[in-house]
């Protein structure tokens, strides 16, 4: 493969369109309300209607609006249609030849759309997933063209660090001082890992990335390896995802074919292999260390660091982790340079960030937004507020790591800093938003309930810490709690915060934490009094005064 290849492989694609495109949402949530079978139709009724030459039926990713799937867009005419079922493909048809349709429709110049800046969702919805041709004809692999042959290893360090890109995985780590730790540690064999183990609860943005556009991940790693002088990649990918396991498998193959990865990438000495590793489904392995020993064959649970992955990681090599997002947003930097993207966001927080919009609000779905961007133009704007005219109450970000946010504090800006001053965290991206219908602890006994669930029960203090704040939780709801459970609830709080081995038990505490910091009123209206409280001393009646 060579630039030329590549650039013959666009022109090709490019010059097959056709001037019409129906394109077919196929991501997760529009297959399970049977898009499939509205894509067959479309194409059914398009050569009844004598159109095959004209118009292409283009089976594309996530289309960003789940919560109106199945979704068709029609090019040029820009008309975007919802809840589209298999019986009403002959109408969209119909439309293309100038009748009028009285199908479902949603304006794709609202707030969702307009407000959003798609950088790692570019391609989603747009190309073919499953052909690496459309990937090309979008640009794709240049950039690591570009790395390859124009630009050393530590060229490619030097324009990540100065783009500011920081991890999209929860903590934020710069993600250029990653690399350049991995590439200046010493060792025969390095690796790279993409940690696709989304497991938080109402996160669903690297699926879509995957289901959407593989390429760009596979892309983003290569550029990577190249970087970091590493040779093997592996995708740590849940079993949850059979359709992001299928579209990586798919990607992987093309790839191959056309020696855009295995040995000498673009007749350079560079080899880069990339292979799947799916996860049995424990959230704890999205923590980098037990993602590892899982990777190795061995039970997933974490270890303490020092030595740091990009020192000692995968079989005691220098290791590379990054998420999916992370390795998504590569290649365009590369391509339009560091300096474009550090130009968007805020002085610590560079770039776009992802959410999956969830919850009780009437446009769930995927966004992608400028960091910075204030959480309430996010919520009430894009997402379009609670449904049947309520009113929202508070918005849960960074999954079970993450707090809650009440709504007097929705102007905040959603980027790294800001959000910690409430004690809540970016995490990967899951944006739960709750109306004034839900009872905060609640809210506080489900995350803990799911944070106990999956302690991996190598430390004490998350595999005890977490039955037991469960356990109060509990007792508060049943009103069997009194000031004393209260008391003895926060400090186990600060207690597995402060003594436990990964991130899982370290953040557990925060949906606790928050709402406790905001809405204390729910949990004290809960209370019983203390039978065994010393008696309150009587006040003295002492004469009013002026």
């Amino acid at each position: 493969m060579t630039l030329n290849d590549l650039q013959e492989i666009k022109e090709k694609e490019i010059a097959a369109r056709k001037k019409i495109v129906l394109r077919c949402c196929m991501a997760a949530g529009c297959t399970s309300s049977d898009s499939k079978g509205v894509k067959e139709r479309l194409e059914t009724a398009v050569a009844e209607a004598g159109l095959q030459n004209e118009v292409e039926v283009r089976g594309v990713g996530c289309m960003k609006l789940c919560c109106e799937g199945p979704l068709v867009a029609a090019e040029p005419s820009n008309a975007l249609y919802v809840k589209v079922t298999p019986d009403n493909a002959p109408a969209i048809v119909a439309a293309l030849k100038g009748e009028r349709s009285t199908l479902a429709q949603t304006d794709p110049n609202a707030a969702f759309f307009t407000q959003q800046m798609s950088i790692v969702l570019g391609n989603c919805g747009v190309i073919d997933p499953e052909r690496i041709e459309a990937y090309i004809a979008a640009d794709g692999y240049q950039a690591l063209h570009e790395a390859l042959v124009e630009m050393d290893p530590k060229d490619v360090v030097e324009a990540v660090v100065r783009s500011g890109l920081r991890g999209r995985g929860g903590a934020g780590f710069p993600t250029g001082l990653k690399w350049g730790t991995v590439a200046k540690s010493p060792g025969a064999k390095k690796y790279v890992i993409c940690n696709a183990d989304e497991g938080d609860p109402g996160a669903f943005m690297d699926r879509s990335v995957l289901e959407s556009d593989p390429h760009s991940v596979l892309e983003g790693m290569a550029i990577a390896a190249y970087a970091v002088g590493a040779d093997q990649g592996f995708i740590y990918v849940r079993a949850e995802y059979p359709l992001a396991i299928s579209r990586l498998q798919t990607a992987i193959k093309q790839a191959r074919q056309l020696g855009l990865l295995g040995g000498s990438i673009f007749e350079c000495p560079v080899n880069f292999n990339v292979d799947i590793r799916i996860g049995a489904g424990a959230f704890v392995c999205g923590e980098e260390t037990a993602l590892m020993a899982s990777v190795e064959g061995k039970r997933g649970t974490p270890r303490p660091r020092p030595p740091f992955p990009a020192e000692s990681g995968l079989f005691g090599c220098p290791t590379l982790i990054n998420n999916v997002e992370t390795f998504a947003n590569i290649a365009p930097i590369l391509r339009r340079g560091a300096d474009w993207f550090a130009g968007i966001g805020t002085e610590k927080s560079k770039g776009t960030k992802v959410f999956a919009l969830a919850g009780k609000i009437q446009n769930t779905g995927l966004i992608e937004v400028p960091m910075g961007t204030p959480l309430r133009t996010i919520v009430e704007q894009m997402g379009g507020g609670a449904p049947d005219g309520g009113k929202i109450k508070a918005v849960q970000t960074g999954g079970p790591s993450g707090g809650c946010i009440p709504a007097q504090h929705l102007d905040i800006p959603v980027d790294y800093e800001s959000l910690s001053t409430l004690g809540s965290i970016m995490g990967s991206g899951g944006m739960i938003v709750m109306d004034e219908g839900t009872r905060m602890v609640d809210v506080a006994r489900f995350f803990m309930e799911f944070c106990m669930d999956e302690s991996c029960g190598k430390c004490i203090p998350c595999r005890a810490g977490t039955v037991q704040m469960h356990h109060l939780l509990e007792k508060i709801l049943a009103r069997k709690a009194t000031a004393r459970d209260l008391a003895k609830l926060e400090e186990l709080c600060d207690m597995v915060k402060n003594t436990s081995l990964c991130g899982l038990g370290q953040t557990a505490p925060n949906p606790v934490m928050s709402t406790l910091r905001f809405f204390r009123h729910e949990y004290e209206e809960l209370l019983q009094p203390d039978p065994h409280a010393p008696p309150r001393a009587a006040v003295p009646q002492t004469a009013a005064t002026n």
